[in-house]
């Protein structure tokens, strides 16, 4: 095993040391795109499995994401994946409605959690034992698998929407602020599943509403 592996395994460790052995890893991927869900993963692996080249997801190649993600799916003791959408998201703004798709994610698993290591993400609703971590996917193995899950998981849906909505792009930038997508929503405006609370999708709507209330003015008149 490389020293990585052997680091990215300290936390566990300490916790097994001290007799808790499931261990529960949470992590999202996709709060910052402009379109599609955010994905919440929750993982337990078991307490002495070790992965060769487990990371955060976003160090990895999606060719690496893929080959770790078969493997974790495999091996885990319990996967948990929800998806908020882009309305929720909208609703309820992206921090809460990533708090709400951890909470719901790690109630989901089939095996309950002795502790629970959620990355960066303050859950203080959460009863089970808990802690948060700064970049807890690149410090702990078991946040690095859902963060892994949850990537892989978010990038196959997008692609899916790739096909429903060809204009934008989404197979190549998954939905996140790049030039091609503030390109293709110069040319074609926001489809059903952009974030209308997210700059700058939200200026097409300011302009509906703005039109809208100009036609109402000039029909008073």
């Amino acid at each position: 095993m490389s020293d990585q592996v052997n680091n990215i395994y300290k936390i566990e460790e300490e916790l097994f040391d001290n007799g808790i052995s499931l261990v529960c890893g949470v992590d999202e991927a996709g709060r910052g795109p402009l379109a599609g869900p955010v994905v919440i993963a929750a993982v337990i692996m078991p307490a002495l499995e070790r992965i060769d080249g487990i990371n955060d997801s976003k160090k990895l190649s999606a060719k690496k994401r893929s080959e770790l993600y078969k493997i974790i799916k495999k091996k885990a003791l319990a996967i948990s994946v929800v998806m908020i959408h882009e309305k929720e998201i909208d609703e309820l703004n992206i921090y809460q409605a990533t708090k709400k798709g951890m909470l719901e994610a790690i109630s989901k698993l089939k095996v309950e959690p002795e502790y629970c290591l959620i990355d960066a993400m303050p859950l203080n609703e959460l009863t089970l034992p808990h802690d948060s971590l700064i970049h807890g996917d690149a410090r702990s193995a078991s946040i690095a698998a859902a963060s892994i899950i949850a990537k892989v998981t978010r990038d196959e849906y997008m692609e899916k929407m790739d096909f429903k909505y060809p204009n934008y792009g989404f197979k190549r930038h998954k939905g996140y602020c790049t030039k091609l997508h503030k390109e293709a929503l110069e040319k074609y405006g926001p489809c059903p599943i952009h974030r209308k609370t997210y700059y700058p999708v939200s200026k097409y709507y300011l302009k509906e509403r703005q039109l809208s209330f100009d036609f109402e003015e000039e029909s008073k008149k």
